[in-house]
């Protein structure tokens, strides 16, 4: 393949582009925002799913004191029938007597076993609640954290997404001055080499493979016309010379 040495080093300037633009993605992915919003909206979850359980735990403690205290409202009234039956004079039978004396007194019992279940529901729904104050705290906690890592992480993206645009456009300008063949084929290789299809040749050395050429291969480069496109032996990469490559 043929391509004026103009052509050649316009398209270095496209592999520097290419290379800045994977550089730019490589940055986008690796933002270290990505990996603190993953660890806080684990740790929001986790918290939220606590909430959750403490509410429902003081949701239920709410209805068994309602119930408990139904409880004691119905032997309250109770008690306080019997009570008036007994104070009426109504009842005039010593064993009927005797019985609704029996029954106010079990009833009194009954009322004071019932209001120490009230209050033993009453201690734990107040425990329920203070749970619940304090993870709601610490659900608005993480989610602050979890806003302000977001904007972050979006800011930055947003530059960088700016830039990319940029040296895209830049990119399209470079490419459209290199020949279709020779721009081809460097997409070829890019695509096969990792991101790199073109390379300098920078002191006796492939600037794609890093490895020095044999002195074989550079007395090959060396008398290969200038509009020549030659190639490393190495990685196949287009190896674009300079007045830095030590020929």
């Amino acid at each position: 393949m043929k391509a004026a040495p103009a052509d050649q080093i316009r398209l270095l300037d496209v592999q520097g582009l290419d290379t800045r633009l994977q550089q730019l993605a490589h940055k986008r992915r690796s933002l270290p925002e990505h990996a603190e919003i993953e660890s806080l909206t684990k740790d929001h979850t986790q918290v939220r799913d606590l909430l959750v359980a403490a509410q429902t735990e003081e949701s239920d403690c709410a209805r068994e004191q309602t119930k408990a205290e139904q409880d004691v409202d119905q032997v309250r009234q109770r008690a306080v029938r019997d009570q008036q039956r007994l104070d009426s004079g109504a009842v005039t039978s010593p064993k009927d007597l005797e019985n609704l004396q029996r029954e106010i007194a079990s009833l009194a019992k009954r009322q004071g076993d019932l209001e120490d279940v009230v209050l033993e529901v009453m201690e734990r729904r107040e425990s329920a609640q203070e749970r619940v104050a304090e993870l709601t705290e610490r659900v608005g906690a993480v989610q602050g954290k979890l806003d302000d890592a977001t904007a972050r992480r979006d800011a930055a993206v947003e530059e960088l997404d700016a830039e990319a645009a940029s040296v895209t456009k830049e990119r399209e300008v470079v490419a459209g001055s290199v020949p279709d063949d020779l721009l081809k084929l460097y997409e070829k290789l890019r695509e096969q080499q990792g991101g790199v299809g073109a390379a300098k040749l920078y002191q006796r050395s492939c600037q794609g493979c890093r490895q020095e050429l044999a002195i074989t291969e550079l007395g090959e480069i060396r008398a290969a016309a200038p509009d020549t496109v030659v190639r490393c032996e190495n990685c196949r990469r287009i190896l674009v010379r300079t007045a830095d490559s030590g020929l």
